[in-house]
C-alpha cells in the first residue's frame, strides 16, 4: 500500500501565502462498494480513514521511513495569482475593453 504526501490547498476562506502543514495519506486499496438496503457508499480498508499531519514535508517522509511505508511525495503547484489594483481597470492602455 503506497502512502500519499502532499499539502493541501487552502479553501477559497483562507487569504495569504502561508501552508503550514503536510499529510500523509494512504491510497485505497479496493474500490468502493454501494451498499444495496441504502445506497450508501462504503470500504472495508481501514487504512482510508488515516490523515496524519506533518509540520515538514521532511517529517512526514521521515515517518514513512520509519515505519517502512511505501510513500510518494507531490510536490505544490506554485501560485499563479496576478496582483491587480481596481484602479487598473479604469487604465487609458486597458488591453481588454469594457463590455458594458
Amino acid at each position: 500500500m503506497t502512502a500519499r504526501i502532499y499539502q493541501p490547498a487552502r479553501n477559497a476562506m483562507q487569504s495569504g501565502r502561508a501552508k503550514d502543514n503536510w499529510v500523509l495519506e494512504f491510497e485505497p486499496e479496493t474500490a468502493r462498494q454501494i451498499e444495496p438496503l441504502m445506497g450508501w457508499t462504503s470500504s472495508t480498508d481501514m487504512r482510508a480513514q488515516v490523515r496524519l499531519r506533518f509540520d515538514s514535508k521532511q517529517e512526514a517522509i521521515a515517518y514513512a521511513q520509519r515505519e517502512g511505508l511505501a510513500y510518494r511525495v507531490e510536490e505544490p503547484k506554485p501560485a499563479t495569482r496576478k496582483m491587480v489594483s481596481y484602479s487598473e481597470n479604469f487604465a487609458p492602455n486597458r488591453v481588454v475593453p469594457w463590455s458594458h
